[in-house]
């Protein structure tokens, strides 16, 4: 693929004379970059294709300005999505990425839009910027970093790490304390929630206000562990069949795992009652 916004990890399978499944174009978090998604693209190999955006200022985009900016992020992944990707294609994003993911779709809702979102690590959208988005200092930044698990705390503490992640993490920062939703139509996408039960920037009730914004069916999965619940093994192993179930047949909710129609059970769980199913393969809630 000739664009510089995607990457890929693992080889796909061809259907003979129909080219690869759905693809999953996946959205990194705040100061994250394309490799976030290693794992994942060959845990999902060879039946989907995993293609990782690569953000502007990081890894081999480093010379280039970081996009402080949500909505100008969403504006060029979706104009790149539109010139590159063919054929059904799903979106996944974590924490940031699953804003960047919503608002990527937004921009192509009525236009080959995706066959559904994975939104993990964040609650929905409100109308202002979220309260644990507004950091002001770099000392502030590092220390949210090392706390939320993304980045290794004694790397941070190495000068040359540090001059390497803070650019893209400032700019990321900026976007998201910068960031409330704009009024408009909810999407027709059906919509998969993941969220780690101990995640101390995302309570499962902010993560369950997803639905809220699609028309779709909504399936909401609560995993044992923090923001980066991802960064488990089992939980990653998880995470991959969801979206193989998934996106086997897009146009339907997810049965992996035993979810259940929604209604006063799922309000129920995001409120704090137990979910069904084991933590570690993603207890469901809708």
């Amino acid at each position: 693929m000739s664009s510089e916004w995607f990457r890929t990890y693992a080889p796909v399978e061809e259907r003979p004379g129909a080219g690869p499944g759905v693809r999953l174009v996946c959205f990194p978090h705040a100061g994250g970059a394309a490799s976030a998604y290693v794992r994942l693209a060959r845990l999902l190999a060879p039946g989907c294709q995993v293609l990782s955006v690569q953000y502007p200022g990081r890894h081999d985009r480093r010379h280039q300005a970081p996009v402080a900016d949500i909505g100008l992020l969403a504006d060029a992944v979706a104009e790149e999505v539109t010139r590159h990707v063919r054929g059904p294609y799903a979106f996944f994003g974590h924490s940031m990425g699953a804003v960047v993911a919503y608002e990527t779709a937004r921009r192509l809702h009525g236009h080959g839009a995706p066959v559904r979102l994975f939104l993990s690590g964040r609650g929905a959208p409100g109308d202002e910027p979220g309260v644990h988005d507004r950091i002001g200092t770099d000392a502030e930044l590092l220390a949210v970093a090392a706390g939320l698990g993304g980045t290794a705390a004694d790397l941070l503490d190495d000068p040359d790490v540090r001059e390497m992640v803070l650019p893209a993490l400032r700019a990321d920062y900026r976007a998201l304390g910068s960031y409330a939703r704009t009024p408009g139509p909810r999407l027709h996408v059906p919509f998969t929630v993941l969220v780690g039960d101990r995640d101390p920037v995302v309570p499962v009730a902010e993560a369950a206000a997803w639905e809220a914004f699609t028309t779709a069916p909504t399936d909401c999965r609560v995993f044992a562990g923090a923001h980066f619940y991802l960064n488990d093994g089992t939980n990653l192993d998880a995470v991959a069949r969801i979206v193989t179930a998934a996106l086997a047949e897009p146009d339907r909710s997810p049965v992996d795992g035993g979810a259940t129609q929604a209604g006063a059970r799922a309000r129920s769980v995001a409120t704090g009652a137990s979910g069904d199913g084991s933590e570690g393969s993603g207890s469901a809630w809708r």
